[in-house]
């Protein structure tokens, strides 16, 4: 089993930063792809952002340069730096870990962007 605790959200005005920090704990290793996601209310849930074991990203269409995800293998902990913060980034993020045939969520965080 993994646990994933995320931390760092919160209440920023429009143009803000924040850093989302997520750790695991348990079973968890390098070879772990670790991620983030958000959902709003009555949508899907899209991908921020992911890391693998060597440091390859992938991020979402709407990130656009603004957020910037990294890991720390010692201390099995993944970021995300988030800037240039716009009312429609308002979700709740989530922490994924995932391997073949395992997946794995921490209970998320809510960031809300307004003035």
């Amino acid at each position: 089993q993994v646990q994933l605790v995320e931390s760092g959200g919160g209440l920023v005005q429009p143009g803000g930063s924040l850093r989302l920090s997520c750790a695991a704990s348990g079973s968890i290793s390098s070879a772990y792809v670790m991620g983030w996601y958000r959902q709003a209310p009555g949508q899907q849930r899209e991908l921020v952002a992911s890391i693998t074991s060597s440091g390859s990203t992938n991020y979402g269409d709407f990130v656009k340069g603004r957020f910037t995800i990294s890991r720390d293998n010692a201390q099995n902990t993944v970021y995300l730096q988030m800037n240039s913060l716009t009312s429609e980034d308002t979700n709740v993020y989530y922490c994924r870990a995932h391997r073949t045939f395992l997946s794995y969520w921490g209970r998320g965080t809510q960031v809300t962007v307004s003035s």
